[in-house]
């Protein structure tokens, strides 16, 4: 693979190339249910914020941090939980809605402070949207793969490196939703229970084989990547879209696409909660006359899509309005 840093991650084909054994074969392997220090109260307002952030200032050593999202329920990418946890402070759970979606009280407690993030790049955009930025960065997964580890999935490298087996099952949840359940409340916490020493053992990997200037490197790049730039054309990732040959059946895809992007935007709901892709491609192979015709088709024939139909029927009208030359282009 190649670094952030443009610098190539060589593959390692060895069972254990960092002299650790794997978990599954240890039966020594123990899971976490539940934090060491039970679960900490929702902070939910801008005392307990000021209180928290106090009592992160007055930590030692890195801070873990995570954050999770609602992807596959809203448009936005916004953090609706954030998770810290530093020795000395505890681990703080943040609801950023709650608090006005403003954290840089917790980004100015924790200036020059490493931050260990698992996988940085998913989630440094939301928390720099509530105001958090850090000075410094340590990505465990980035991390893992320098190493070599044959998984690098949080889950996969605390068993590995540490022997405990973490809880799973609400990563994909919507954590939009309020009130948050008690249980996804410790899955969030246990994310960040042992980013700590997770870190010190993968940079203990890194040290022996040499690799820590070149984990600082590629940390640091990741952490002064700019944002993406938007996406040439993004309707044509629309699955499925192979299916669609004709240069007029395209321009109804874009339109619904583009129709169906801007209601999800202005509603904060996954795209493919309003209309799946494989409608927008149907609706563009089948080519109905009519809006009954729409209406009379899979999906479309449903009370939700009902309600929009005038929508998506104004968008495949658009379409086949275009004068040629203002159809897409074939792949």
């Amino acid at each position: 693979m190649t670094g952030a840093s443009g610098q190539t991650v060589a593959a390692v084909d060895a069972d254990h190339p960092d002299g650790h054994e794997h978990p599954e074969d240890d039966p020594t392997v123990v899971d976490l249910l539940v934090p060491a220090d039970g679960v900490p109260p929702l902070v939910t307002d801008r005392e307990a914020l000021q209180d928290g952030a106090t009592r992160l200032a007055g930590g030692t050593g890195p801070v873990a941090v995570d954050a999770e999202r609602a992807s596959g329920y809203r448009y936005s990418a916004r953090a609706y939980l954030v998770q810290l946890r530093r020795e000395g402070a505890g681990t703080i759970l943040v609801d950023p809605i709650a608090c006005g979606g403003d954290l840089t009280v917790l980004d100015e407690a924790l200036r020059g402070v490493e931050w260990v993030l698992h996988a940085a790049s998913q989630d440094l955009a939301c928390l720099a949207e509530v105001g958090m930025r850090p000075d410094l960065l340590f990505d465990t997964e980035l991390a893992g793969r320098l190493v070599g580890y044959p998984r690098v999935g949080l889950g996969p490298l605390t068993e590995h490196l540490l022997g405990v087996r973490l809880q799973k099952g609400h990563g994909a949840a919507d954590w939009s939703r309020r009130p948050l359940p008690a249980e996804w409340l410790t899955y969030a916490a246990l994310d960040v229970e042992l980013l700590e020493e997770l870190r010190d053992a993968v940079a203990a990997d890194l040290e022996r084989q040499g690799k820590t200037a070149w984990a600082e490197q590629e940390f640091e790049a990741v952490r002064l990547a700019p944002p993406p730039p938007p996406r040439v054309e993004p309707w044509r990732r629309t699955s499925g879209l192979h299916k669609v040959r004709r240069p007029g059946s395209l321009a109804v895809v874009r339109e619904l696409w583009e129709s169906r992007d801007a209601l999800a935007s202005s509603r904060d709901i996954a795209p493919g909660r309003l209309l799946p892709d494989a409608a927008i491609v149907d609706a563009a192979l089948r080519e109905p006359a009519h809006r009954d015709d729409l209406v009379a088709m899979p999906v479309f024939r449903g009370r939700a899509q009902r309600r929009l139909a005038d929508r998506w029927w104004s968008a495949i009208e658009r379409a086949r309005g275009l004068a040629r030359e203002r159809w897409p282009a074939t792949a």
